[in-house]
């Protein structure tokens, strides 16, 4: 079976305790009934507690949880929230023993992932730390695998968070070793074991001749530029020709979010190669998408890379780059190389400051194509698509944006 459920806690034994969607309704119903039934402060006699006994517990949030005793010991004994999973130290007096609900199974399930073996046999503390930084209250999809001998065993299952499976990224990490696992594979071409490299995917285009919005996202010439497809809408649609589903940008974000929430138990990139995807960290203190694109030394100190939703280029240190989760290879990238058509460098141009890495264009041209773009709405027609993406950019009131190059003479028609 599949189900989506809750992760309520992460043993420290790595036990995954999940509570299935279906029984939110259902558990919230009992605890409304526990806190009706007890309104007490605990049990302040002595009493003599037994290993295993059911009582009710007196959490921090003074809510009353259902509960049983498991390890005895001086003035306080050790309990599991048998709805929740957790274990915790507590005193006597945040007891009450009852039979009240004992005929109810617990609510939360407790789980191991299948066929999956940690490192050592058991999982390690660092393991468990990550495993609960991860997991703790995050909704996640279940599969079961194989079911217990007994009734209160473990369910073995596949586990995926964010559609990504959490056998395949311990392994990755190192913190166990899986049998049977399809994703392995996949995760092993972060790392470089293997010598194909992974690589990310452009987005359809719309169909030549169709007009369609775009934001320009990066210039690297007057003529040379990087947009995105459908700025507007926030997704990438494919051309009428196309029978896929378009991709949506929100859902490359929402991955993303995950990506920066949870970025430091992501391992820093040691396997060096060109147009190797990555993670690196911008200075807004975000990590985005991108990939290597200058890599001269065994072990440089920076590298030139290229942000492969924007199309801007950076150099950085390696510890700002990161291995990428496979599943944000899924998402196109979001921005697209073109060469804008109608216009070409003026020969006669007296501007003495040129770009350093296209010096037939002039400083002033690149910063008044810049102008006439940035926060405008704009539009673009497709002319070629090989050998290189060709398009007309157009501003909102369909005049071509390069007239003004020409108007200034900064730029000359092209034949």
């Amino acid at each position: 079976k599949i189900f989506q459920a809750v992760v309520s806690c992460v043993g420290h034994d790595g036990t995954i305790y999940v509570i299935p969607k279906l029984f939110e309704s259902k558990l919230k119903e009992l605890m409304s009934e526990i806190q009706s039934n007890f309104k007490c402060l605990g049990l302040l006699e002595p009493y003599c507690w037994k290993k295993g006994e059911a009582c009710v517990i007196r959490g921090s949030d003074t809510l009353w949880y259902r509960g049983k005793v498991v390890e005895l010991g001086g003035g306080t004994l050790q309990v599991q929230y048998i709805d929740r999973g957790y274990i915790e130290k507590v005193p006597q007096c945040h007891l009450y023993p009852t039979t009240l609900y004992t005929d109810t199974p617990p609510f939360c399930i407790p789980c191991q992932l299948y066929k999956t073996v940690p490192v050592g046999n058991f999982w390690q503390r660092d393991a468990v730390h990550i495993l609960q930084e991860l997991l703790t209250n995050e909704e996640v999809e279940i599969h079961v695998q194989q079911l217990p001998d007994n009734p209160w065993g473990k369910l073995s299952v596949s586990l995926y968070f964010d559609g990504m499976s959490l056998s395949s990224f311990m392994a990755y990490q190192q913190f166990c070793v899986t049998k049977d696992c399809q994703d392995i594979p996949k995760q092993e071409l972060l790392e470089g074991s293997a010598q194909v490299l992974p690589s990310y995917t452009l987005p359809p285009l719309p169909v030549p001749g169709d007009t369609f919005p775009v934001r320009v996202t990066h210039f690297v010439s007057p003529k040379e530029v990087y947009i995105c497809l459908n700025p507007s809408e926030n997704v990438t649609k494919p051309s009428t020709t196309e029978g896929d589903a378009s991709c949506n940008l929100d859902s490359l974000n929402e991955a993303l979010k995950w990506c920066n929430k949870n970025v430091d138990s992501l391992p820093l990139l040691t396997n060096f190669r060109t147009e190797m995807p990555c993670l690196v960290e911008y200075r807004d203190g975000l990590w985005y998408r991108a990939k290597l694109l200058s890599v001269e030394e065994l072990n440089p100190d920076k590298i030139l890379i290229q942000f492969v939703d924007y199309g801007n280029f950076s150099v950085v240190p390696t510890s700002k780059l990161r291995c990428i989760p496979h599943h944000l290879l899924q998402y196109p990238v979001q921005a697209v190389r073109a060469l804008l058509a109608g216009f070409k460098p003026l020969l006669s141009d007296t501007n003495a400051k040129r770009i350093p890495y296209c010096p037939e264009w002039s400083v002033e041209a690149l910063w008044a194509m810049m102008d006439c773009t940035e926060g405008k709405r704009l539009s673009a027609s497709i002319l070629a698509s090989s050998p290189e993406v060709t398009i007309s950019l157009y501003e909102d009131d369909q005049k071509l944006v390069h007239m003004k190059l020409i108007e200034m003479g900064l730029a000359e028609l092209e034949e």
